[in-house]
């Protein structure tokens, strides 16, 4: 069962690791999972201090943010999206951290050119090459990268990964060395701009792991919020 801590308590850990590592602690930023959450839950975590805040569903998404609009709020989609639900999200969504294909690349750039935005976006990486779940397998993405990053309207922040569920922290340690690898030799290849950097990865069962392996958002529901209704 995860332990549920206060933003200040996260924040302590994130300090001590990234002392160790040599990391700037400023590197580091948490996303607050909010899926299924209460409104009474986020607004204790505004009150913390706390402006970043991710969900999985595109109707929740769409839901809380109505929700909360005098809140200065920078709301993140983690969940898989779908083509046809990208035209409720280009433009009021701060960053899409599950950009899976290049299908689902192109329609969000296609409704960014319509809306008259950029829309900063994460590619997905399934590092683990599990069946169950969505996400480039890297050769696939090192083969598409540079079309990718033709289009336009895009802002693309760097990558995504969702490893195995596991008991044991230490058991992902390999996929986020993987991750961050992985954006190195696309960084090193294509000659991207510094501000291809980002890497989320790390969950409220492993973010202690990820933050060491160079992670800059790490992903917490169940440790900020406690157990979903």
């Amino acid at each position: 069962m995860t332990e549920l801590h206060s933003l200040a308590e996260v924040k302590h850990q994130i300090l001590e690791i990234c002392r160790q590592k040599k990391r700037s602690p400023e590197s580091v930023k948490i996303l607050a999972v909010s899926k299924l959450q209460s409104h009474e839950k986020i607004k204790s975590l505004l009150a913390q201090g706390q402006i970043d805040f991710g969900e999985n569903y595109v109707q929740e998404f769409k839901e809380k943010q109505a929700s909360f609009l005098e809140n200065q709020i920078q709301w993140h989609l983690i969940g898989h999206l779908q083509k046809n639900k990208v035209k409720t999200i280009v433009g009021k969504c701060f960053l899409i951290h599950s950009v899976d294909s290049v299908e689902l690349a192109q329609e969000i750039n296609k409704r960014a050119a319509a809306a008259g935005v950029r829309q900063k976006i994460l590619l997905q990486v399934n590092v683990a090459s599990e069946t169950s779940k969505e996400g480039f397998i890297p050769e696939v993405l090192k083969n598409e990268f540079k079309n990718i990053f033709r289009l336009p309207h895009l802002e693309i922040s760097g990558l995504m990964t969702m490893p195995p569920f596991v008991e044991n922290p230490e058991d992902n340690r390999l996929y986020f060395r993987k991750l961050k690898t992985f954006l190195h030799s696309l960084q090193l290849e294509n000659r991207e701009p510094a501000s291809f950097c980002q890497l989320s990865m790390g969950t409220s069962q492993d973010y202690q792991v990820a933050i060491e392996e160079g992670a800059t958002w790490i992903r917490l529901g169940s440790t900020l919020f406690g157990s979903r209704q």
